[in-house]
């Protein structure tokens, strides 16, 4: 097995998730099985309870664990699935050692940070490209060189070039090159320092990749790799483009694969990147081009939808369409006037409603729903998005005067979504939620699953991130009232025919809703189906709103 460990310096969130993603999208291209693994040097156990606007989306796998965003990134540009364990938090790292230590498997032992934190490091790090059955393991080890918290992984990583064969560890070091506009020149001193640092641990780059406004030029390349140490052909700019699916094709252009073969002892082989041409040919260069307004409580900071727009993005490019966004903040629908509404939300080709926790907002995505529903414009629902989508129904159609979820009202007169019966008995926040792969049992005849494939009906799955669900009590009266119920989990205690999955509106052009968060499998090639035929009903949405107005005006 190979490894690949990538670090960065000068600042943080320079994109070494997409670097190293880029890079796996190369190796892949070239047929070679790889996986990735995030180190996160933060005591948490796992991202599951930290704050979106801080930390970004919490990407949930199929096995159901609460990773870091750029995993997320990883079965992207990899397309495959992570396996468990590829997200290690110093969190869990001295959660088992400790436990170990209380085990006696230490008897007699001073329990150190070296051997044994650094061996536990290195125990996770291989045993996550194991469970993969890679033949190349890429390593992100999260934050800067030189900050406290990542010492004992920098440790630890320095020690696997002494442990493994000596072409089988590569170091990839991430750095910052800026621009100083007044006297129109690249500096490099930052670089040159950052890869002091990391020497100074005891780990020499065999590759530095510069973050650049702009392709460095070849007598910046030569500076860096005479004062670094590194070889010229080893230097690589990775520079600012239109389309992170751009990067993997950027660094293939400058010889970044070929020069990881060589210094991995690989064989020298082409890479198929054709699919990736044509993705970002379709993005800068498409047919058509759509609106979609994200009614959320996050909308300052995108980071936590990351998800979301790659999967509108993917969507746009099984469509050959370019995807606008226009966030909305959800607590603004709340409290605007019917004009401030119409602003916000009229003319989109589609609306969608994200996952979220808590009360804020809540009142501005039920409006949200409200108009989409009757004004006939696409409607996606995900997660709360859907909870959401049944708690304007039930108030507005079914005549269910008050109806709310139990997580914002626990004295509300119809509790239409109400607290799993398996939560009742939960204690702690971290991991206790309905998480990872459940199957969704889809009804014959209804458009979710015309869009899985499964016109006849069948059962898909799709990753969850969730403790409230529809209030089984409430599936008939909102059924007698028109809304469809158009996939169930079954065979869950206490739920009749099942947990409620997605529901839609027959008669609507597009109002579809899912607990689960489909996001999460969409990839650039393969997009997810609820969001490539959103995207799809936007189109036309959109297209008959402008021939409308054009036959007005005319």
């Amino acid at each position: 097995m190979k490894y690949i460990f990538v670090t960065g310096g000068v600042v943080s969130s320079l994109g070494k998730g997409v670097a190293s993603a880029s890079l796996g999208a190369l190796l892949r291209a070239r047929g070679y099985r790889v996986t990735a693994v995030k180190i996160d040097p933060y005591i948490n156990i796992d991202a599951g309870t930290m704050r979106p606007y801080e930390h970004g989306e919490v990407f949930v796998t199929a096995s159901g664990a609460e990773t870091d965003l750029d995993i997320g990134n990883y079965e992207r540009f990899l397309d495959l699935d992570i396996p468990p364990g590829s997200n290690i938090t110093t969190g869990q790292v001295y959660q088992e050692v400790i436990r170990k230590e209380r085990a006696g498997d230490y008897l007699s032992q001073t329990v150190q940070v070296i051997p044994h934190v650094t061996d536990e490091i290195k125990r996770r790090i291989r045993a996550a490209g194991e469970a993969a059955g890679a033949e190349i393991v890429l390593i992100e080890v999260g934050g800067t060189v030189g900050d406290i918290e990542s010492l004992p992984f920098l440790e630890a990583i320095r020690q696997f070039k002494f442990d493994e064969a000596e072409r089988d560890v590569l170091f990839l070091h991430l750095t910052l090159v800026p621009y100083l506009g007044t006297s129109h020149e690249f500096k490099t001193k930052p670089t040159q320092h950052s890869v002091a640092a990391l020497r100074s641990y005891g780990i020499a780059p065999d590759i530095v990749m510069v973050r650049s406004k702009d392709k460095l030029p070849g007598e910046i390349t030569r500076k860096i790799a005479q004062f670094t140490s590194v070889r010229e052909n080893r230097v690589f700019s990775s520079y600012d483009v239109s389309h992170v699916y751009e990067v993997p094709l950027a660094l293939e252009e400058q010889g970044l694969g070929k020069a990881v073969e060589d210094l991995l002892g690989l064989e020298r082989t082409h890479p198929r990147l054709g699919v990736w041409t044509d993705a970002v040919r379709t993005i800068k260069q498409p047919g058509h081009e759509v609106t979609i307004a994200i009614a959320g409580k996050y909308t300052a900071m995108p980071d936590a939808y990351l998800s979301l727009m790659e999967s509108l993005t993917h969507a746009g490019i099984a469509n050959d369409a370019r995807v606008n966004i226009k966030w909305v903040n959800a607590e603004e629908l709340a409290e605007g006037s019917a004009g401030e509404l119409e602003a916000q939300l009229g003319g989109v080709g589609g609306i969608l409603v994200p996952g979220g926790f808590g009360i804020r907002g809540i009142e501005g995505k039920v409006r949200a729903a409200e108009f989409a529903r009757t004004r006939g414009v696409p409607y996606l629902g995900i997660c709360l998005g859907m909870q959401i989508a049944v708690i304007e129904y039930a108030r507005h159609v079914a005549g269910l005067e008050g109806a709310n979820s139990a997580e914002f009202d626990e004295y509300a007169r119809h509790k239409v979504v109400d607290l799993m019966p398996e939560q009742l008995e939960v204690e702690g926040m971290g991991g206790t939620m309905r998480l990872g792969d459940w199957p969704m049992e889809l009804r014959a005849g209804t458009r979710i699953a015309e869009l899985y494939g499964v016109p006849q009906g069948g059962t898909v799955k799709e990753r969850h991130r969730h403790r409230y669900e529809v209030n089984p009590a409430y599936t008939a009266p909102l059924q007698a009232a028109g809304l469809t119920i158009s996939g169930v989990t079954p065979g869950l205690e206490g739920r009749g025919a099942g947990l409620v999955e997605s529901i839609e509106i027959a008669d609507h052009p597009f109002f579809v809703a899912l607990q689960a968060h489909p996001e999460f499998k969409s990839r650039p090639m393969r997009p997810s189906p609820p969001f490539a035929g959103f995207v799809r009903a936007a189109l036309e949405h959109q297209g008959t709103g402008r021939q409308a107005q054009a036959l007005a005006q005319s």
